[in-house]
């Protein structure tokens, strides 16, 4: 079993209790963390989950509350960046920071988890397992 790669939709589900998908955010990573699974985040999407949080100056707060939960956030490598430039230019309605996400599952191997439905269908038409937990 791979590794889990969590978009942003999630990271902001899990960081925000009123987000529609939270509860089933946290069990879903909870219960991939106890089976020992890797947790993986591309910094962009990390990135875009904390925004509103820097807004409100507790970026301290997010940071700690994703590394508590076990999840690690990874680098954007030259591979990452070109294999999302080639699937940005593959898929015209493919928003770049979503190619990232994409890029990052498919050169890590890993399952992507996401809640946008399109992101998830397009993971696996390229052969890769998409979750969407919605």
């Amino acid at each position: 079993m791979g590794a889990l790669i969590l978009d942003a939709s999630v990271l902001i589900a899990l960081l925000d209790s009123e987000d529609s998908h939270h509860e089933a955010a946290v069990e879903a990573v909870e219960r991939d963390d106890l089976a020992a699974r890797e947790l993986i985040t591309p910094a962009s999407a990390y990135s875009a989950a904390v925004v509103a949080f820097a807004r409100a100056d507790r970026l301290d707060e997010a940071r700690n509350a994703i590394a508590g939960m076990g999840i690690s956030v990874t680098p954007m490598t030259t591979e990452i960046a070109e294999r999302a430039a080639s699937l940005r230019a593959q898929h015209e309605t493919l928003r770049l920071p979503d190619a990232i996400v994409l890029a990052t599952a498919l050169d890590l191997e890993g399952e992507l988890m996401t809640y946008d439905h399109r992101l998830a269908k397009l993971s696996v038409a390229r052969e890769r397992h998409a979750r969407c937990d919605a």
